[in-house]
């Protein structure tokens, strides 16, 4: 139950959203050598990879949600936070056009200012991977500390995937016992008597309807990394990444590889 809130006479919209702190973190780094003030792009550069930390900072909270709601029957509600998902993921596509507003050169303008900082440090994104089933012990061990922590959490834990199978088996369908019993920490893998059952199940349009909606999240993911990387050459070519990652060669390596292969792989049984 929600508890009654009464907020003192001062409190407004600013002190509520903590506007000012909000606006105290973009703490550029660079110094233009003429001016002695940062260079003007980097402000754009630190706010886009602000709201997108908070963009993941809430998707993990519904995806949380959305697994308590499967493992709770509740699949209209999974449903229905999915699509709020998938509308936060669309605008983390289309942050990326803002960010292709900047030139080669003017982000080579700061860029060695940010030393080791790279967006493979993201422990948030990281966790998203986790929670999708996308598993990579060597991930895990790039974190320390309280991002450490989070993400050894996020690697022995159940993903979103193994909510949904466990909602089909407690519907009395058959869900293979390698599938059921699966080791958590391992990618999922996809399976041909699991792919049968769900085939079956497609008649049902509210299952049917889920599966498609956990399908445009991972085609969601799929553009998004899509994306990023074309926007990593137009931006570095083929250059390494900052923090001396390997950058888009890198990152074209996670291309097309979905988290649910067993919803990919049913397409051509119809």
């Amino acid at each position: 139950m929600t508890v009654p809130f009464e907020p003192p006479a001062s409190f407004t919209y600013g002190n509520y959203l903590k506007i000012d702190e909000l606006l105290s973190l973009q703490q550029c780094v660079s110094v233009d050598a003429d001016t002695g003030k940062p260079e003007h792009d980097e402000t754009l550069f630190i706010i886009i990879h602000q709201v997108y930390e908070l963009w993941f900072k809430q998707m993990l909270h519904e995806l949380d949600h959305i697994v308590v709601s499967l493992n709770e029957h509740k699949v209209n509600a999974a449903g229905h936070h999915l699509k709020r998902v998938l509308k936060i993921m669309k605008t983390l596509v289309g942050q990326i056009d803002v960010l292709e507003t900047m030139t080669p050169a003017e982000f080579a303008s700061f860029r060695s200012f940010l030393a080791n900082a790279s967006g493979f440090q993201s422990a948030q994104f990281r966790e998203l991977e986790f929670l999708l089933g996308i598993k990579d012990r060597i991930q895990l061990d790039w974190f320390q500390g309280d991002e450490g922590a989070r993400l050894a959490e996020r690697y022995e834990a159940p993903t979103i995937w193994d909510a949904f199978v466990r909602l089909v088996h407690r519907e009395g369908h058959h869900v293979p016992d390698e599938v059921l019993e699966r080791d958590v920490r391992s990618m999922i893998v996809p399976n041909e008597a699991l792919q049968a059952t769900i085939i079956e199940r497609y008649s049902d349009e509210g299952f049917a309807s889920l599966c498609e909606t956990l399908t445009d999240l991972d085609e969601g993911l799929q553009e998004w990394r899509y994306r990023h990387v074309v926007m990593v050459r137009r931006t570095i070519g083929t250059k390494p990444g900052t923090g001396g990652s390997d950058g888009a060669s890198y990152l074209a390596t996670t291309l097309f590889k979905p988290a649910f292969p067993d919803l990919w792989a049913i397409r051509t049984a119809f």
